[in-house]
C-alpha cells in the first residue's frame, strides 16, 4: 500500500567538511555517524505496498500494505580529497541508514548492521552509480525480505504515477514465487484487471507466469518480473501461463489508460419489499481516488433508495494504504482498523471516529478471494472484526507487511518493511489471510451484471439470497 507523496522542509545548509577513511581500517564508526547526523532522512509512515502490480502500472504487491512516504535526504555536495567519502559513499550511506531507522527488524536478519556498513564501504566498489546500486542491493539482500529493495529512477517514478492511477502494461498484480504441487515455482497472478490486455486473454487469479519472454519466473524476483511486463505502449509481451494443469502461451500488447477504482449498480431481489434494492459497489484497486469513488457510488446508489451494500473487494490487490484506512472509515462510526505492528508489539492504532462515515447503519457484505491482498485485507479484516459486515468468499492473500518507501538524493527511491498489521482482532493475516464468514457457491459471478442477475434467480449460482446479509 503506498501513502501519498511527503517531503520534509529542507535541511538547512552546511558547511562541507569531509570526513575522511582510515587508511588500516576504512571508515570509522564514528566518522559515518557524524555524516550521518548530517542528513535528513526521515522516518516514513506506514505504508502498504501491496504484490506487484505490473502491467497497468505499479501499485506496488507494489498494493504489499506500500504506504508511501517520501523523504529526501540533503548532503552538501563539496568535492572531497580523495581518501574521503565520495557522492557514491554518501548514496550508499542513505540508503544504510533509511533501513538503519525505519526496518522492523532490528536484529537486521541476526547481524550487526553497523559492521555491515563498515565492511561494505570497505571491500564493494562503489566507483559508479550502477556499482552504487549493486552495493545497496547486495545490503538489502541480507535482510532476506523481499518487500525491501531498491527503486532506481525510473522504477520509482514508475511507481509514484501508478497510484495516481495511470496504468501501462498488461494489468496483472502478481504475487511471490510459489510452488505448485511439487512444479518449478512460478510467480503467482494476484488479479487481473477489469478491462486489460491479461482479462482479455482470460489470465485469472490463481494463473501462474512460468515464463516472460522465454526467461523462465521460477527464480525471478517479482519487481524484476513488473520490469518485463512493463514496456512501451502497444509493444509485445509472451507469457507462458499455467492454468490449473494446463500450460500456454498469451502474446499480450501492452496498454495504457487510467483506471477507475470503482464499478457500481443497484440490484433487486424480486419478491422482497423494504430490503428489496442493494447496491453493489466493485473496489478495484486502492489508488488516491479510491475513497472519493467509493463515496460518490454510494451517494448515487442511494439516490435509488438502495437499502443495503455489497462491497467486492475479489482480485483486489491493494495500493495506497491510507485510502484503505479512509474507506474503512466510511463504514465505521468507530472502533479499530489496524494495529501496527514492530518487533517489539502495537506502535499505532488506527480508530474510526465517525468524522468521514457516511454509511455505518445499512447492512453490508464484503466478498473477498484469494485475489484479495495488502489495503484490501486490512478492510475487510476492520469490517469483519468489527462485525460491521458479514464476509464471503475465500481465504484472502494474506499480505501482512507494511512498507515506506524513502526517496534517496539521485531520484531513486527505498523501500523499506517498517511494520506488520493486526487485524482489530490482533490476527496476524501475513501468509494466512482474511479467513470469511461465509464461502461462496463456485459458481458466483464476478462482475456486477452477473451478480444482479443471480440476486434475480439465485438457484442459479446457489444464492440463499433471502439471508445474504444474516450472519449466521
Amino acid at each position: 500500500m503506498l501513502l501519498p507523496v511527503r517531503r520534509p522542509h529542507a535541511a538547512p545548509s552546511r558547511p562541507a567538511s569531509p570526513r575522511h577513511v582510515s587508511s588500516s581500517l576504512g571508515l570509522r564508526s564514528r566518522q559515518v555517524d557524524r555524516v550521518l547526523r548530517g542528513s535528513t532522512v526521515a522516518r516514513a509512515s506506514p505504508a502498504a505496498t501491496d504484490a506487484a502490480a505490473a502491467g497497468l502500472g505499479r501499485r506496488a504487491v507494489v498494493g504489499m500494505a506500500l504506504a508511501v512516504s517520501l523523504s529526501a535526504p540533503a548532503y552538501c555536495r563539496a568535492p572531497p580529497p580523495s581518501s574521503a567519502l565520495t557522492e557514491e559513499n554518501l548514496l550508499f550511506l542513505e540508503a544504510w541508514r533509511a533501513v538503519d531507522r525505519a526496518y522492523y527488524d532490528k536484529s537486521f536478519n541476526g547481524q550487526s548492521w553497523f559492521r555491515y556498513r563498515e565492511r561494505a564501504l570497505r571491500d564493494d566498489p562503489m566507483n559508479t552509480r550502477q556499482e552504487t546500486y549493486a552495493a545497496i542491493k547486495k545490503m538489502l539482500a541480507t535482510l532476506d525480505d523481499p518487500f525491501t529493495r531498491l527503486l532506481e529512477p525510473e522504477k520509482f517514478k514508475s511507481l509514484r504515477s501508478g497510484t495516481q492511477g495511470a496504468l501501462t502494461g498488461v494489468g496483472l498484480s502478481i504475487g511471490y514465487p510459489l510452488a505448485i504441487n511439487g512444479s518449478p515455482a512460478g510467480l503467482s497472478v494476484m488479479s487481473a484487471a477489469p478491462g486489460g490486455p491479461a482479462e482479455k486473454a482470460g489470465i485469472v487469479s490463481g494463473d501462474v507466469i512460468l515464463a516472460i519472454d522465454d526467461t523462465s519466473a521460477q527464480d525471478m524476483d517479482i519487481y524484476d518480473a513488473a520490469d518485463r511486463l512493463q514496456g512501451p505502449e502497444g509493444s509485445s509481451i509472451d507469457l507462458t501461463i499455467l492454468s490449473g494443469a494446463d500450460t500456454r502461451h498469451v502474446v499480450l500488447k501492452r496498454e495504457r489508460y487510467t483506471l477507475n477504482p470503482v464499478r457500481s449498480r443497484m440490484c433487486e431481489i424480486p419478491g422482497s419489499e423494504d430490503s428489496s434494492k442493494i447496491g453493489y459497489i466493485k473496489l478495484t484497486t486502492f489508488n488516491q481516488n479510491a475513497a472519493g469513488s467509493v463515496k460518490e457510488a454510494i451517494k448515487k446508489l442511494r439516490e435509488n433508495n438502495v437499502k443495503a451494500f455489497v462491497l467486492d473487494l475479489r482480485n483486489n490487490s491493494g495500493g495506497l494504504f491510507p485510502e484503505g484506512i479512509e474507506i474503512a472509515k466510511i463504514w465505521m462510526d468507530k472502533g479499530v482498523i489496524v494495529y501496527i505492528c514492530d518487533s517489539r508489539g502495537v506502535r499505532d492504532i488506527y480508530e474510526a471516529d465517525g468524522a468521514s462515515t457516511i454509511a455505518a447503519s445499512e447492512p453490508l457484505v464484503v466478498l473477498v478471494n484469494k485475489g484479495t491482498a495488502s489495503a484490501s485485507e486490512i478492510l475487510a479484516g476492520a469490517l469483519k472484526d468489527n462485525k460491521r459486515a458479514v464476509v464471503y468468499g475465500e481465504p484472502t492473500y494474506g499480505k501482512g507487511k507494511i512498507q515506506s518507501v524513502f526517496a534517496l538524493s539521485d531520484g531513486s527511491g527505498l523501500a523499506v518493511t517498517v511494520a506488520r498489521y493486526e487485524t482489530p482482532a490482533h490476527t496476524d493475516i501475513d501468509k494466512v489471510g482474511v479467513t470469511p464468514d461465509r464461502p461462496l457457491p463456485a459458481s458466483f459471478p464476478t462482475d456486477e451484471d452477473g451478480f444482479c442477475s443471480c440476486l434475480k434467480d439465485p438457484a442459479s449460482c446457489n444464492l440463499n439470497a433471502a439471508r445474504l446479509f444474516v450472519r449466521s
